[in-house]
């Protein structure tokens, strides 16, 4: 009789298959998700010689692309709101520097207006983002070799 008082004890194991599962299932949905997630803005820099800066910290980005809309880091910002945005947001922070990406096909008048919207925001230091022409070259003859 004393076998059957046994039966009445909490059983103290912790089950974590079902936890693996999840587990599981969720890391194939982020796997499959994870290269459809797009960062940024499509823009086609212009083409220089010059060589790449290396930044010491992450700068505001303002993108034009070829569509004339202008983006702020990765959002939408009407034209006509640029400058307030910009007061608003680098009233905040310490490093008044902004770099500015726009497309090759983007009419150099607009990117001017651009270029004084950031400016009249108190912008210290505006550089422009190009991509460098030797990658181009080199993207091509690795086309040609295959």
């Amino acid at each position: 009789m004393a076998l059957e008082g046994n039966s009445d004890r909490l059983m103290s194991d912790i089950n974590v298959t079902p936890f693996v599962d999840v587990m599981l299932v969720l890391l194939v949905i982020f796997m499959v998700t994870a290269p459809m997630m797009m960062q940024g803005v499509d823009v086609a820099l212009p083409e220089t010689t010059s060589q790449p800066l290396i930044a010491e910290k992450e700068h505001l980005i303002i993108t034009i692309n070829n569509k004339n809309q202008v983006f702020i880091n990765d959002y939408q910002v009407a034209f006509d709101f640029l400058q307030e945005k910009l007061k608003k947001i680098l009233g905040s922070r310490e490093d008044r520097g902004v770099y500015l990406r726009a497309d090759k096909e983007i009419p150099y008048g607009f990117v001017v207006q651009v270029m004084s919207e950031i400016k009249e925001a108190g912008v210290e230091k505006l550089g422009m983002v190009t991509e460098p022409i030797h990658q181009k070259k080199e993207g091509r003859k690795r086309k040609a070799k295959s």
